[in-house]
C-alpha cells in the first residue's frame, strides 16, 4: 500500500530505503502566516532565557529571553507583531443636546459590516446633527430580512437616540428605527439571494425536516430532511444550517434542538448543499417567543425594581412595586412557576419575581442591581416574565 500524505491526502511514491519521503505541499504553520524576518531571535531568546533562568534565577531568565528574543535589533532575527491601528472612539455630543424621538433624518449608508452587525450613516444635510456620521446597530434596523443588514450607498431615514459612554462619561449618538426613505421596512435579502445563490428546485421551494441542533455560540447546526422528497441523489439527508440562514424574525437566534422546521436548499460556492431560510412550519420565524409560546399581556406598562441581574449569563428578575396589581393570569403562571422550581429542589422566597433576559431590555439601557425600571408583561410555557424594559 502506498503511504498517504498527511497534509494533502494524496498517495506518494516511496523512494529508496533511507531516502527522505516527500511531503507534497506542506501547510504553513500559523507563525509563518505573520510578518517575520527569521527565527534566530526566537531561538536565541529561548535558549538565553532558559539557560539564564536556571543559572541566574528568574530575573536572569526573563531578561535573557526578553532581550534576546523580542528586543533583538531589526535584521538580526527579531520577530515583530504587526502594529494594529488605534480604533477611533465614536464622536460625543454635548450633555445639553436634546434628542427629539419623533424627528426623522435622511442619510446614506457610509459603511456596514454585515457579519459584525454595525456600521455608520452619513446625514444628507450637513449640520443637522452635531456629528458628521452616526453609528447604527443591526437591532435598530427595521427590516423584513431574516438577517437584518444594510449595504453601502443605500439611502435611508432614521431617528436618533443618545447612549451613555460609561468609559468616557459622555453621550454618543446612535441611529434608531432605520428604514427606507418613506418609512418602509428594509428588505434586501431575497433579491440578493436570487442573484447569488444556486437553489435546489427554486428559491421558494420548501422542504420539511427536524432540526437536530443549532448552536448560536458556534453559529451553525444540522437539519435531518424528511424522507420522500424527489431530490438529486447528491443532496444529503442531513444538511448544515449557518447562522445567517436561521430566520429569527430579525432577532438573535437562540440555542435549539429537536424542532420541526421547514427550509429551502442551495449549493454554496464549494458545491456543498446547505439549508436556506429555515423557519418553523408555515413560515413562522424561529423567535424565542414563538418557541416558548410567549403571549403578550397587553401594552400596559408597569414599574418595579431589578432584584437580581446576572450580566455574564444575561438574565435577571424584577420585583414589581407594591402598588402594582398583576393580572390574574400572570399571578397563576408565577405560582405554577414557583411550584415547578420547588419540585426541582430550588428554594423560593418570593413568588412574584418576574424573569427577564438581555434581549427583553431596550437597546442602550444599562441594567444594574436595584435600579427602577418600566416593563410590560408576558406569559409562556415556563411561566411569566417582563419584556420591553425601559428606564
Amino acid at each position: 500500500a502506498l503511504p498517504i500524505c498527511q497534509t494533502e491526502g494524496r498517495p506518494v511514491t516511496p523512494g529508496p530505503v533511507g531516502a527522505m519521503v516527500p511531503w507534497g505541499v506542506q501547510k504553513p504553520w500559523l507563525k509563518q502566516n505573520q510578518p517575520y524576518r527569521s527565527y534566530g531571535g526566537f531561538q536565541g531568546g529561548f535558549q538565553g532565557g532558559f539557560k539564564g533562568g536556571f543559572q541566574n534565577g528568574f530575573q536572569g531568565g526573563f531578561q535573557g529571553g526578553f532581550q534576546g528574543g523580542y528586543q533583538a535589533p531589526a535584521g538580526k532575527g527579531a520577530w515583530f507583531p504587526p502594529r494594529q491601528p488605534a480604533r477611533r472612539p465614536p464622536a460625543t455630543v454635548p450633555a445639553s443636546f436634546q434628542v427629539d424621538p419623533n424627528q426623522r433624518y435622511f442619510g446614506t449608508v457610509l459603511f456596514y459590516h454585515k457579519w459584525r452587525g454595525y456600521g455608520f450613516l452619513e446625514p444628507t444635510h450637513k449640520g443637522s446633527i452635531p456629528t458628521d456620521k452616526v453609528f447604527v446597530h443591526w437591532k435598530q434596523v427595521a427590516s423584513d430580512d431574516r438577517y437584518p443588514f444594510l449595504v453601502q450607498g443605500l439611502e435611508v431615514e432614521f431617528s436618533l437616540m443618545t447612549v451613555k459612554d460609561w468609559n468616557r462619561g459622555s453621550n454618543t449618538l446612535r441611529a434608531t428605527n432605520v428604514t427606507l426613505v418613506g418609512g418602509l421596512n428594509i428588505a434586501l435579502q431575497d433579491e440578493m439571494d436570487a442573484s447569488q445563490k444556486q437553489f435546489v428546485g427554486g428559491q421558494h421551494l420548501r422542504y420539511t425536516g427536524q432540526l437536530k441542533f443549532f448552536s448560536p455560540r458556534h453559529g451553525f447546526g444540522y437539519v435531518a430532511m424528511d424522507q420522500g422528497y424527489d431530490v438529486d441523489p447528491t443532496v444529503p439527508s442531513e444538511l448544515r444550517v449557518n447562522r445567517e440562514e436561521v430566520n429569527a424574525g430579525g432577532q438573535q437566534a437562540v440555542h435549539m434542538r429537536g424542532i420541526a422546521v421547514e427550509f429551502g436548499i442551495f449549493r454554496n460556492e464549494k458545491g456543498q448543499h446547505e439549508v436556506y431560510n429555515m423557519t418553523l412550519p408555515g413560515g413562522h420565524p424561529l423567535t424565542q417567543d414563538a418557541l416558548e409560546n410567549r403571549i403578550s399581556m397587553g401594552m400596559g406598562t408597569y414599574r418595579g425594581q431589578v432584584a437580581m441581574w446576572n450580566w455574564r449569563l444575561g438574565f435577571g428578575f424584577i420585583r414589581p412595586d407594591p402598588s402594582v396589581m398583576l393580572p390574574p393570569k400572570v399571578l397563576s403562571k408565577l405560582a405554577d412557576q414557583a411550584n415547578a422550581a420547588r419540585q426541582r429542589g430550588k428554594r423560593i422566597t418570593e413568588e412574584n419575581l418576574l424573569y427577564f433576559r438581555r434581549g427583553d431590555v431596550s437597546f442602550g439601557l444599562n441594567i444594574v442591581q436595584h435600579m427602577q425600571v418600566g416593563f410590560q408583561l408576558y406569559i409562556d410555557d415556563k411561566g411569566a416574565g417582563a419584556c420591553d424594559i425601559t428606564a
